[in-house]
């Protein structure tokens, strides 16, 4: 007795159906994604509590800092053109969201002089360990990926300025 594979043509037709019904299912499922309004994290004011309008920065500091951190860490965003497009704008707000729960550039003024420091640590320390800007930022913006010479730059601003408080306590 040989035995046979022997596709049975209904199970295949079943097994086409479910496979279409998905697909459709899932396509529905992304155009009513479109629909979920989006939120603007963008004022379009420099804020008298941000910290360029708080403290110097120099222009090479102030570089990296728009480009690497306050789409996340501001009130102002600049949207990939991608983000018009959900399921990835859910995803963006939520990384701004979380990012300014962490660190608001543009409020860092109303933040207390220990927190300020605090922050300032925060920031050092995340460029040093590479943590900072996350990796799936840096993937997708090219100028978020910072040289030696950038780190190097926004370090030495970050030590200088909590030397300068350190300073002022006294």
């Amino acid at each position: 007795m040989r035995y046979s594979r022997r596709k049975d043509p209904i199970n295949l037709l079943v097994i086409m159906r479910i496979i279409k019904k998905i697909a459709w299912g899932l396509l529905v499922t992304l155009v009513l994604l479109q629909f979920i309004p989006a939120s603007v994290n963008k004022t379009g004011v420099v804020s008298g509590m941000d910290i360029m309008a708080q403290y110097p920065v120099p222009s090479a500091v102030q570089s990296v800092l728009e480009k690497a951190c306050y789409d996340c860490h501001s009130n102002n965003t600049s949207y990939p053109w991608y983000a018009r497009v959900q399921p990835f704008r859910l995803w963006i707000d939520g990384h701004v969201k979380d990012g300014k729960k962490e660190l608001n550039f543009s409020e860092y003024g109303s933040y207390s002089k220990k927190r300020q420091f605090n922050k300032l640590r925060s920031i050092g320390e995340s460029l040093e360990e590479g943590t900072m800007p996350l990796k799936s930022y840096r993937f997708l913006h090219a100028g978020a990926k910072l040289t030696d010479a950038q780190k190097a730059a926004v370090l030495k601003w970050v030590n200088d300025m909590r030397h300068l408080m350190e300073a002022e306590k006294e």
